[in-house]
């Protein structure tokens, strides 16, 4: 799965009182959405599963899911909720609005559905601390409307609220199975600042930071990266020197030095076992595949 294409982005957040055994008639809906029960209590039915929803549940929809609510007739429930897709997408040729709701199955476009999540998420959740919840929620509350100029600053503020909110839920979500330790994220800001002012400290430096183990430290690493310590140093370092080979006219000894390699013949070994070409072939056809 490429993630690259992933850029969360909601259009439309809210809070949304149900009246006493109001119910919501089958609905599938363009993008993702997720709903979170303030107050109040309720039903949920999607694909054939029940849940009694309340203060606290966190249901999670991924796109053209159906689903349709049934709210208690004494105390009915609180949406607060949003909806978003995992990649952005424009769907104005069906809507005057970004965030679509069908209510009739024939007439869903499939092209228009929003992508999936690559992971899965359960669809109905339980939430301790319920405020917290609900104020970051409150922080991206934005109206169903598409962007204009007149809006553009504030949605740069919502959108950048909203990306930390979904941070804060995919840890919660996902829990340890596809998330990396969270201290690991201080500590490669910290080590790619070293890298780039040139101070780069022996790797015990950063695991005794960490107060782990040589090995346990490798384990993190790896896990948040995909590559062991120094192979992750290494490539960091010779794509940057990538950048000078392409971009500046600094000899291939000066680009070695500049990047904090032992040497030049170090650096141009590195280089070819890396990259499979020399630094000067590299500069010569920096696009060539």
């Amino acid at each position: 799965m490429d993630f690259t294409g992933f850029h969360p982005y909601v259009y439309y957040a809210t809070r949304y009182p149900f009246s006493r055994g109001q119910a919501s008639r089958n609905r599938f809906c363009y993008a993702s959405s997720l709903y979170l029960i303030s107050e109040g209590k309720g039903n949920l039915h999607t694909s054939g599963r029940s849940y009694e929803v309340l203060p606290g549940s966190l249901v999670y929809m991924q796109a053209g899911q159906p689903h349709d609510w049934m709210a208690d007739s004494q105390e009915p429930m609180v949406h607060v909720c949003c909806y978003f897709d995992w990649a952005y997408m424009d769907r104005r040729i069906v809507s005057t609005h970004p965030s679509v709701i069908c209510y009739d199955q024939t007439q869903l476009q499939p092209s228009l559905i929003g992508p999936a999540f690559p992971h899965f998420i359960p669809e109905h959740m339980r939430v301790e601390k319920l405020r917290t919840w609900i104020d970051m929620f409150e922080k991206f509350y934005t109206d169903n409307e598409y962007t204009n100029e007149r809006t553009f600053m504030r949605s740069l503020k919502i959108q950048s609220r909203f990306q930390q909110f979904i941070e804060y839920f995919l840890a919660f979500a996902l829990k340890e199975e596809h998330i990396p330790d969270p201290r690991m994220y201080k500590l490669l800001e910290r080590l790619e600042q070293d890298l780039v002012r040139g101070n780069l400290q022996p790797l015990a430096v950063y695991y005794n930071e960490l107060h782990v183990s040589r090995g346990y430290f490798f384990e993190l690493f790896k896990q948040a990266t995909g590559l062991p310590p120094v192979q992750y140093i290494n490539q960091y370092r010779i794509n940057r020197a990538k950048d000078d080979l392409s971009f500046t006219n600094l000899s291939v000894t000066e680009i070695a030095e500049k990047h904090g390699f032992s040497s030049v013949h170090y650096f141009s070994k590195l280089f070819r076992q890396l990259s499979g070409r020399s630094p000067r072939e590299f500069r010569t056809a920096p696009y060539e595949v």
